[in-house]
């Protein structure tokens, strides 16, 4: 089966629902009227499917003939953004714009479902579609799993749109997105006049410290292969200039791959805070609050995504490119089945969409939807007849 051939036939609807997205586009577990209008397209394919989660779908292709069953997934959710794209089809939400390409997403399952539907009467197993809400906030595709979206699935794929050439693609096995943890470090002193600090107990000074000794826990701690990245986003102490701050506060944001660095990073910065709180005389409260985890691509499953990727995109399409330090929910999702994840391009200078995701200026080159469309049913077909 030659689906960047078929991917003809229903490229036009493809654009035609991705503009619709796009202009309507809903906030992380809000998407209410976005979910509807998947159902409406699920429909009249005569898809089944059941409401997951609080706006997500799961949809079910079931061919003619038994077999395994393999999991597509596209996010639908948008961001906080007022759109500066100038498109024609720009958001009607104002203040709310699909900044991250889930239309495209969302658009190009539906164009997968569509070509793999024509072809059910000689498909071997299932072809799971989730529909995903809450990517942005990392929520999302927990609560697919938790809802038994992912029950029984043998494996599971999935892309996201990059500033890559349009009709390049990147599927590497391996490490391929960082996870991510935020950390809230709140120092507590006692307040008092400027003028008698020795009488005061000052909490800036050690948070202050705090920052400056960071970045050291990664370079004696984590062996220098295990990239890890801290930023201290927010800063808040104090209230005037003549008064000893009894407060300091601290917003961190840690981006990492492998588990191991994770916890050490984890351990050291609590030993670093209640060192210096210890020093200073005063009190320390460290939050850990988990994100998402580390995405790392299931190397048999990569390597059958990567020869699927040769029909659709042709050969020396992929670029092989670096680890990316952003994250994604998508690894829940491989802690149920072996997945891989595939970066496609959108990127077309003359187009101008050239810039990366969470842009106010973000556009696809629409010519990608085919690819990936092509790919997300190419990958099913091939996974389900060839890898048994």
């Amino acid at each position: 089966m030659n689906f960047i051939e078929k991917v003809k036939e229903v490229e036009e609807k493809i654009i035609e629902i991705r503009r619709h997205l796009h202009e309507n586009p809903e906030l992380s577990s809000q998407e209410f009227e976005t979910q509807k209008y998947i159902m409406k397209q699920l429909d009249e394919l005569g898809i089944p499917y059941e409401k997951v989660g609080t706006t997500s779908l799961v949809g079910h292709i079931k061919g003619a003939k038994p077999g395994k069953t393999v999991a597509l997934r596209a996010d639908i959710d948008a961001l906080p953004i007022i759109e500066q794209s100038g498109a024609p089809y720009s958001s009607k939400n104002e203040g709310v714009m699909h900044a991250c390409g889930h239309d495209g997403h969302t658009a190009m399952l539906l164009g997968a479902a569509r070509m793999l539907t024509d072809v059910k009467d000689d498909l071997q197993g299932e072809v799971r579609l989730l529909f995903q809400e809450a990517e942005e906030t990392f929520s999302g595709a927990n609560k697919i799993v938790a809802d038994g979206g992912m029950d029984g699935v043998d494996a599971v794929f999935g892309m996201h749109g990059m500033p890559i050439e349009t009709g390049y693609y990147d599927m590497t096995p391996g490490y391929r997105m960082a996870g991510c943890d935020t950390i809230y470090v709140k120092f507590a002193g006692v307040s008092g006049h400027g003028s008698s600090p020795h009488l005061a107990k000052d909490t800036v000074l050690p948070a202050a410290e705090f920052v400056t000794q960071l970045n050291s826990m990664i370079t004696k701690f984590v062996n220098s292969q295990s990239p890890v990245v801290l930023t201290v986003g927010k800063f808040v102490g104090g209230t005037k200039a003549n008064i000893v701050s009894k407060y300091s506060k601290l917003d961190i944001s840690m981006r990492y791959l492998e588990e191991d660095t994770r916890k050490i990073i984890h351990e050291k910065l609590k030993d670093l805070a209640e060192g210096l709180a210890k020093i200073y005389d005063i009190s320390v409260d460290v939050e850990i609050e988990e994100s998402t985890i580390s995405l790392n691509n299931d190397t048999e499953i990569a390597e059958i995504a990567d020869k699927v990727a040769i029909k659709v995109f042709g050969a020396d399409r992929n670029i092989n490119g670096p680890i990316l330090m952003g994250s994604e929910d998508m690894p829940y999702y491989f802690q149920e089945a072996p997945g891989a994840y595939a970066m496609v391009g959108y990127l077309n200078k003359e187009k101008d969409t050239v810039y990366f995701p969470h842009h106010e200026k973000f556009n696809i080159d629409e010519d990608y939807l085919k690819f990936g469309a092509a790919y997300h049913a190419q990958f099913a077909w091939d996974y389900l007849h060839n890898n048994r």
